[in-house]
C-alpha cells in the first residue's frame, strides 16, 4: 500500500488491522500492559489537543501558549511526519549514501524528542501548583523535602535561561531513583528514564511574555503544574 492510500484509508476509518501489520506479547491480549507494534516507517503523527483552555492558566498568556503550541509544537509534528516519509522512501533505495539516511536520522530523533516532551510539557500544565498524593511523598523522600526539590527543579531552568533545553523531573527505571535532569536539547534526555514532570526552557516558551526575564516564566510554569497528571505518569512506573 502506497503512503497516501495508506493514510487515505486511516481517515475513512479502516481498521488498524487490515492496514498495519501487529505483534501482540502475552497470553492474554486483553491485558493492559499488552505491547502491540506497527509498522514505524507507516506511522504518522497527529498533533494532541490542549487538555485545557490557554486563558485558564496563572500568568502564561493565551497568546504564549497558542504560539508555542500551534509554531513550535505543531511545526515539529509536521517536521516530524516529513522526515519519516522521506526515510520510508530512502529505506530500501540502494543508491542512497549512509551519511545522507544518517543526516535523517539525526533530525528523526531530535524531531521525536521535540514531539514528546511538548506533548508532555502541555499535558502537565493547567493545576494549581500544588503537590499532593504519591509524587508530594516521593519527593519529600528523594529530595528532602518539597522545597529541596523545587529549589534543585528552579536552579537548573535558570541555567537553561537564555538558551535552550528541557528539565525533567524523572524515575530512572535502571538506577530506580528519582532525580531532576537538565536537557540541553531534544536529543538529550536521560536513558531508561520516565519523565514525570517536563518544563520547556526554549527561548520560544517565555519569550513573549517575558522577553528575557526567564525567571518569572519559571515562576508561572510552576503555579500551573498538574500535579494529577504527574501523579498518573507515576502509577505507571
Amino acid at each position: 500500500m502506497e503512503r497516501r492510500e495508506f493514510i487515505q484509508a486511516a481517515a475513512l476509518g479502516v481498521a488498524a488491522s487490515t492496514l498495519i501489520p501487529q505483534v501482540s506479547f502475552g497470553k492474554d491480549n486483553k491485558k493492559k500492559n499488552e505491547l502491540i507494534f506497527i509498522n514505524s516507517f507507516k506511522y504518522e503523527h497527529q498533533p494532541r489537543k490542549l487538555k485545557f483552555e490557554p486563558s485558564s492558566l496563572k500568568g502564561l498568556s493565551p497568546k504564549l501558549i497558542t504560539s508555542h503550541w500551534e509554531n513550535n509544537y505543531s511545526g515539529s509534528v509536521k517536521a516530524l511526519n516529513e522526515i519519516k516519509k522521506r526515510l520510508f522512501e530512502m529505506s530500501s533505495a540502494k543508491d542512497v549514501p549512509a551519511y545522507v539516511y544518517n543526516d535523517l536520522k539525526r533530525e528523526h530523533l531530535m524531531r521525536t524528542g521535540s514531539v514528546v516532551n511538548h506533548e508532555l510539557y502541555f499535558d502537565n500544565l493547567g493545576g494549581n501548583g500544588k503537590a499532593s498524593g504519591a509524587i508530594q511523598k516521593a519527593l519529600q523522600t528523594s529530595f528532602g523535602s518539597h522545597d529541596s526539590w523545587e529549589t534543585e527543579f528552579r536552579k537548573i531552568a535558570s541555567g537553561l535561561a537564555g538558551g535552550s533545553g528541557w528539565v525533567i523531573l524523572g524515575f530512572n527505571q535502571h538506577l530506580k531513583i528519582l532525580e531532576n535532569y537538565w536537557c540541553y536539547d531534544h536529543m538529550h534526555s536521560p536513558a531508561m528514564t520516565t519523565p514525570l514532570l517536563v518544563m520547556d526552557m526554549y527561548e520560544h516558551s517565555y519569550h513573549i511574555d517575558f522577553g528575557a526575564q526567564a525567571a518569572k516564566y519559571i515562576d508561572a510554569f510552576i503555579a500551573n503544574v498538574n500535579w494529577d497528571e504527574v501523579n498518573r505518569r507515576l502509577e505507571t512506573i
